[in-house]
């Protein structure tokens, strides 16, 4: 199966490997904001982002709450750094509902990177049973955040399945060319005569 990954997860590859991380067991939190300029603070309320004056970002997480949420909290948080700007209290609700849609899209994909799943053979995706266990372990994140990603991942798994279906059935209907028969040859080689003679060319 040839699994076409989205610009989210080629982004998210791409960053990780920007930084030399390749599997779950490089992932480190501290690491990353490092390498990226972000600042980590902890405080006894919701997790949040805030833009200095200097343009450097502090993230600040709930001390409260475990570190597999930390961690969860932090993708959420820091998916506002790499695809907001400004402050969002500022906007218009629908609008800031939207970041908070795409920073959440951001941290599924972020925490438990699609192209480390990739790596891995979940024995089955349609009994999530046997892929929690292993994602929570694997990434550290917690069990509520483990069911929905590999939700969305056996979704993509599916579609990706369908879509390979679909396009071996279009091929067998609609061969691509060339090589061309025989008799399409000579029909081509007849246009091209003809085409010559008025002057045109392909």
């Amino acid at each position: 199966m040839h699994y076409q990954m989205t610009n989210l997860e080629e982004d998210i590859r791409d960053l990780y490997h920007s930084l030399g991380i390749y599997s779950p067991s490089e992932i480190d939190m501290y690491h990353i904001a490092n390498e990226l300029d972000v600042w980590i603070h902890y405080h006894k309320r919701n997790s949040e982002v805030f833009k200095k004056p200097n343009g450097l970002y502090s993230i600040f997480l709930d001390e409260r709450i475990s570190p597999q949420k930390q961690w969860e909290d932090f993708g959420h948080e820091f998916g506002h750094v790499l695809k907001h700007v400004g402050y969002q209290f500022k906007m218009k609700k629908m609008f800031r509902q939207l970041q908070e849609d795409q920073a959440n899209n951001f941290m599924y994909h972020f925490c438990v990177p699609t192209f480390m799943l990739l790596n891995y053979e979940i024995s089955n995706y349609y009994n999530l049973k046997d892929g929690i266990p292993f994602v929570i372990e694997t990434f550290n994140v917690t069990e509520e955040f483990a069911k929905k990603r590999l939700i969305h991942y056996r979704n993509q798994i599916q579609q990706a399945k369908l879509d390979e279906q679909h396009r071996k059935c279009m091929e067998s209907l609609y061969p691509k060319a060339p090589p061309y028969s025989d008799e399409t040859n000579s029909i081509l080689n007849k246009l091209n005569i003809l085409l010559e003679k008025k002057g045109v060319t392909l």
